[in-house]
């Protein structure tokens, strides 16, 4: 019997599903005409940002964050051609809704420097404090991640020449060779291990002292899900995997991944740890994750918060177990 999915209010926010925020309009991004219309509209909207952090607006004690949004005559205060904006889509009103990316020489450079556009906060700090609403933080994923591939795609890898943008934002042109780019996600599986009545979380060099997260691997190509899932665990935790079951997705733009998140059943339990990779890695009772869960391990051990889908297949690996 294949584990149960997480319940919706336990995704995390980045996994929004993109149609609750607003209409991506797809099929308009090459309609120049539409385009401008958007762009010069009185109920356009555009969201600022600077070396890759975003534009925010907060109370005084930071418990509430959210997007600044900019109309189309601060954009022109700012001194910014709002024809290099990237489309984000259409909100609920039919307004165009936009992002502006800035490296950080450029956004030194306009009227009041850097100080303008402030209050700028990184993405993952947005979502780890749980200040900001779900669907900014989806909107800001998005620009960032559209903002991160323009960064790297501004030279082609056949030529070298330069590339320009097209549909507005979502497709670059090389102005050599006519190579065309489009924005990238890369797949990665994200995997709770369970052997039936515990689960395998471990602890990364990268990670904070007694911080344990479930395991993840990158999509090799020629491979699909579960044989990535199978070899990754190997891998990193000596454990044979057998099942390999679905259960959510969830867009992490750090810079573009999409994080595929599976439960594995474990045909092994003896643990051969990859050191390169692990420093650490247990498995733990629903009753130990639930103290996770709780902030109250008695050995002090934590785990990702509700901003990732991590979380997600922790919580319903606790849930599943009852209490």
């Amino acid at each position: 019997m294949p584990p149960d999915f997480p319940d919706a209010k336990d995704f995390p926010p980045f996994s929004l599903r993109s149609e609750d925020a607003l209409d991506r309009m797809a099929q308009m991004r090459g309609d120049t005409g539409w385009l401008k219309e958007q762009l010069a509209g009185k109920g356009a909207r555009f969201l600022l940002l600077a070396d890759l952090q975003i534009a925010v607006t907060s109370n005084s004690d930071g418990s509430e964050t959210g997007l600044r949004w900019h109309d189309a005559g601060d954009i022109g205060k700012l001194g910014l051609d709002r024809s290099r904006a990237i489309l984000l889509g259409c909100d609920a009103r039919g307004h165009g809704v936009f992002a502006v990316s800035l490296r950080e020489r450029e956004a030194a450079g306009v009227p009041g420097g850097m100080e303008a556009l402030k209050l700028l906060v990184d993405l993952r700090s947005l979502a780890q404090q749980g200040a900001m609403s779900a669907q900014d933080l989806s909107l800001a994923g998005m620009a960032r991640a559209l903002a991160a591939w323009h960064d790297v795609a501004r030279f082609c890898g056949r030529c070298g020449a330069k590339t320009q943008s097209r549909d507005a934002g979502w497709r670059r042109k090389c102005t050599g060779c006519e190579q065309e780019f489009f924005p990238r996600a890369d797949p990665a599986v994200i995997v709770l291990i369970t052997d039936g009545k515990r689960c395998l979380l471990g602890h990364h060099k990268r990670y904070a002292h007694k911080f344990y997260s479930t395991l993840a691997g990158f999509v090799e190509p020629g491979e699909d899900i579960e044989a990535c899932v199978r070899r990754e665990m190997r891998e990193e935790t000596g454990i044979t995997v057998g099942e390999v079951t679905y259960m959510a997705s969830q867009p992490w733009p750090f810079p573009h991944l999409l994080m595929v998140g599976c439960w594995a059943r474990a045909l092994t339990t003896k643990l051969t740890l990859e050191e390169d990779e692990l420093h650490d890695a247990r498995w733990f009772s629903a009753e130990e994750v639930r103290q996770m869960m709780a902030e109250n391990h008695p050995e002090g051990i934590t785990i990702p918060g509700p901003h990732s889908i991590a979380w997600a297949l922790i919580k319903s690996f606790a849930g599943r177990h009852g209490t």
